[in-house]
């Protein structure tokens, strides 16, 4: 990863975090653990279901590409 790859992560981290927070209730995130808890659960319904759709995408074109002769 570039280090310029690594500033987009770094960014769009720091956005999609700004948008959890401000979903989150607050008043289950009273300390470490709880915010640990519901951030892994904002993360498991919005973030990875997403994640899994891209790569689930990448794979067929993966496929074609390698197996192309």
């Amino acid at each position: 990863m570039t280090p310029a790859e690594k500033a987009q992560i770094d960014a769009h981290v720091q956005a999609i975090a700004k948008i959890l927070y401000a979903d989150a209730d607050k008043s289950q995130m009273t300390n470490l653990g709880q915010i640990e808890a519901g951030i892994r659960a904002q993360i498991q319904e919005h973030v990875s279901p997403q994640l899994g759709v891209f790569l689930s995408q990448q794979l067929p074109a993966q496929m074609t590409d390698t197996s192309a002769p």
